[in-house]
């Protein structure tokens, strides 16, 4: 069995693209700052928003059914309560691994994520884990 140190460092050489549920556009908030950060290390995001159009610059999808290529890395910036449902949509999707960011955690999310055979991280940052790891976006 994995660490999740190990998984994590999985996570960041393995997806050049982070499809990140919740995204904000607002740039105060974390669900912005994040991704606008990973984006500058490298990698590319999907952000996924039922209430906005364009996120970091980047066009914003509805659900995660509504993405028109296959899924990844799911990041997720919902409350602990909604995790659940959201494993549950980035399995039905094809994704190959969930991260539940900092202060987020479900052990349903994690079950069903693990069940799937799913890379499965909660409650850790990425720009935390990145500078952690010194990581930058594999090339695709």
């Amino acid at each position: 069995m994995s660490t999740t140190d190990e998984i994590v460092e999985q996570i960041l050489r393995t997806y050049d693209t982070i499809t990140v549920v919740g995204a904000s556009a607002n740039p105060s908030k974390a669900a912005n700052e994040v991704p606008a950060y990973m984006a500058e290390h490298g990698w590319r995001i999907i952000p996924v928003n039922p209430h906005a159009d364009e996120i970091v610059g980047q066009k914003v999808h509805r659900t995660l059914a509504d993405i028109p290529e296959q899924v990844g890395l799911v990041d997720v910036f919902r409350p602990s309560e909604d995790a659940a449902e959201v494993a549950r949509q980035a399995v039905a999707a094809g994704a190959s691994a969930l991260w539940l960011q900092l202060g987020i955690e479900s052990a349903e999310a994690c079950a069903i994520a693990e069940d799937a055979g799913l890379l499965y991280v909660e409650d850790r940052c990425l720009i935390i884990e990145q500078r952690r790891t010194g990581l930058v976006a594999p090339k695709s």
